[in-house]
């Protein structure tokens, strides 16, 4: 029997932006027999909202995050079946600041046919609206916790975007994001700017690249909003 495939299936980045998918994406669904997801009750919400005659219970479900040697050897197992599997991410692109990429790596191992499907990323995204340098970039995902140690993690990507001319983009927990602006624009340089990605394809979304000089004459509250952050300094 030869090794199935496996279609990365994109979701949406906000419930109230459902166009954003491209038709296509259902009929990878419909092919699939089995899913591995990030959270199988979002999953199968969003399942029905793009194919509204799907049989949830006709399908095999299996949640990522748990035990996951344990799913990655499922996964496997699968794919040397034969079977047709689609991964489904929380949000945006499944294996792009996601948990299934290591199920995609799994796949690629086998040598399965790993068919990415297009959708919206939000680091794709807010780097297309921000007007920074899209030749050179680097996701670093979440910055440290602790307010110290994010601001040296801070001073050392504006140093490293300085050296380089790379556009940084990294992400913070929502109920943090506040803080995360107060720690930047106060040990970033007041040339270097920073674009703050908010809501991105919702109808609340709001992209605005400003210099740190200018962000500091605002008084931003995106607390609890999803947010992608990007930075830009001046070479020297």
């Amino acid at each position: 029997m030869s090794i199935g495939t496996v279609y990365l299936i994109p979701t949406v980045l906000h419930e109230d932006a459902p166009n954003v998918i491209p038709a296509y994406v259902t009929d990878a669904v419909k092919a699939c027999g089995v899913f591995f997801v990030e959270n199988e009750r979002t999953a199968r919400r969003y399942l029905k909202s793009i194919w509204r005659e799907m049989v949830i219970d006709d399908y095999q479900w299996f949640t990522i995050h748990k035990a996951e040697e344990q799913v990655k050897d499922k996964f496997r197992i699968l794919l040397k079946e034969g079977k047709t599997i689609g991964i489904i991410s929380e949000a945006g692109c499944p294996g792009i600041a996601d948990p299934g990429q290591v199920l995609v790596e799994t796949a690629q191992q086998v040598h399965a046919h790993v068919v990415p499907m297009v959708g919206p990323s939000s680091i794709l995204l807010a780097l297309m609206a921000s007007g920074m340098n899209g030749q050179r970039f680097q996701f670093t995902g979440y910055l440290p916790i602790q307010p110290n140690e994010r601001r040296v993690a801070i001073t050392d990507l504006e140093a490293e975007s300085q050296q380089k001319g790379t556009t940084q983009v990294f992400i913070e927990t929502p109920y943090r994001n506040n803080q995360l602006i107060k720690d930047i624009v106060a040990v970033c340089r007041p040339q270097t700017r920073l674009c703050v990605a908010v809501d991105i394809t919702a109808p609340t979304e709001r992209i605005s690249t400003r210099t740190i000089a200018d962000w500091k004459k605002e008084n931003v509250d995106i607390h609890k909003r999803p947010a992608i952050f990007l930075m830009l300094a001046g070479r020297s």
